[in-house]
């Protein structure tokens, strides 16, 4: 790759050939990813394969654009940084429960559409907020996406939810064989070939799962070759305030996320974020999440697999990843490539999502690593957010007797512990604590914290 001393390594253009290669890396390390949740989605909303096909096909289509966008930019869209773009798991949960709560698929993308406007409008202003985003905080709503996810991947692995053959010792077998074949590349395959484990896993998956009669490909032959997702394809979108209210509490998971990457890909890069770059790559978030509202499929944000593509490739041009975007948009363009994919059997699905979901929630905890626990109440932050947020997933009934809602929005794990998370890190570590609450504490055998010098100083200043 050539370079100049007036070209920033960000902004170099490397040979064709090289950006081919490279940019189809980048594909292949989230492409798994990128499908899953459209296949979660649609899933549960018992679309037809058709259907499904379409929204795999919308969803790789708008991945493209919205990586474009971000990497090149236009006018106050983009951070113009090595990023790809992905739809977001935060957003599952809260989807699935307002597209199977009678709303459908139209109520979901008027949501999707009004957190994308939101998280524009909040782009500038968001910078100042992050000091109530601190790992505390983002490490205990990753925590709680990875593992509230894995009922999904047990599901598939079983069969899929209502699956006839559901539990049959075959489903679990084969996802058992996906599961080890992940493992056997992470371990053993060199590191280019590692990178992509989850998708060589589900193609050696999709190779036995053929013979023994998993797979019905009935529908590729009906799907078109070529094909453009338009917009409002599932009906013109209905705006219902509750579930509004849920995805905005998605909008500022997502938009934590993607300053984390951002900010990340700036180190890596060596060109450091600053406020206003900030402030466009969010701003270039929510355009993607209204498109997504649009033309069918969903919130979109920064992909941290490729984040770490970067780091372990050292390849720092932007352009390399928006060959990456050019090549998701042309796949969003053929809908035969989705019907295959939406024909993939589910215990193959089941096998990787336990690596995708597990590494995901594995993620939660190494950022919660970095996090202080002595002398301070953060334990209890996380203890008492991680327990609301998996009470709706071990126990899908606990709030039938709210109003709906409260129901929508409490029973997303993510957002019942992504609002715990705040509140709590707001109470112990942002708000003054009392002269003699520390004694009184102790008079009454409670545990405290940070001793006499807590009690003198305000928690954040101790933490």
């Amino acid at each position: 790759m050539a370079t100049t001393a007036d070209v920033h390594p960000v902004d170099e253009i490397p040979p064709v050939r090289q950006l081919a290669a490279f940019g189809l890396q980048h594909v292949l390390a989230m492409y798994a990813g990128a499908v899953a949740v459209p296949l979660i989605v649609g899933g549960a909303l018992k679309l037809s394969p058709a259907d499904l096909a379409y929204l795999i096909t919308a969803d790789l289509l708008v991945c493209g654009i919205a990586t474009l966008i971000q990497c090149v930019g236009f006018w106050r869209f983009g951070v113009r940084l090595p990023i790809m773009q992905g739809c977001t798991f935060a957003a599952v949960s809260p989807m699935v429960l307002i597209g199977t709560t009678g709303g459908g698929l139209p109520a979901i993308y008027g949501s999707v559409i009004v957190a994308g406007l939101a998280i524009m409008l909040l782009a500038p202003l968001f910078g100042r907020l992050l000091r109530f985003f601190p790992p505390l905080v983002t490490g205990t709503v990753i925590l709680i996406i990875g593992v509230s996810l894995l009922p999904v991947a047990g599901n598939w692995a079983a069969g899929g939810a209502g699956a006839k053959d559901f539990g049959e010792p075959r489903n679990l077998a084969l996802a058992g064989f996906v599961l080890a074949v992940v493992l056997g590349v992470q371990r053993f395959a060199p590191a280019f070939l590692s990178r992509i484990a989850v998708l060589l896993g589900i193609a050696a998956g999709l190779a036995v799962a053929v013979p023994f009669g998993f797979t019905d490909f009935s529908g590729v032959g009906d799907a078109d070759w070529v094909g453009v997702s338009t917009p409002f394809h599932f009906g013109t979108p209905e705006f219902r305030l509750s579930a509004i209210v849920s995805m905005l509490v998605v909008a500022l998971v997502t938009m934590t996320e993607t300053t984390g990457d951002l900010i990340a890909v700036g180190e890596l890069t060596g060109r450091k974020v600053e406020p206003r770059p900030l402030a466009d790559g969010l701003r270039a978030d929510g355009l993607s999440t209204v498109l997504g509202g649009v033309f069918n499929t969903f919130p979109y944000t920064a992909f941290a697999q490729n984040v770490g593509l970067v780091g372990m490739t050292r390849v720092r041009s932007r352009w390399v990843v928006a060959a990456a975007g050019g090549i998701l948009v042309l796949l969003g363009l053929l809908p035969k490539l989705g019907a295959v994919v939406a024909a993939i059997p589910a215990p193959v699905l089941g096998g990787a999502g336990l690596v995708m979901f597990g590494t995901v929630a594995a993620s939660g905890l190494r950022t919660l690593a970095r996090v202080g626990f002595q002398g301070n109440d953060n334990l209890t932050v996380v203890a008492v957010s991680v327990a609301i947020g998996l009470l709706p997933v071990g126990v899908p009934t606990v709030y039938a007797q709210f109003p709906d809602w409260f129901q929508t929005v409490m029973n997303s794990g993510i957002s019942a512990g992504c609002l715990s998370a705040i509140v709590l890190n707001l109470l112990f570590n942002h708000l003054p604590v009392r002269r003699g609450s520390a004694a009184g504490a102790q008079s009454a055998g409670l545990p405290v914290g940070g001793g006499e010098e807590a009690v003198e100083q305000p928690r954040e200043e101790t933490v």
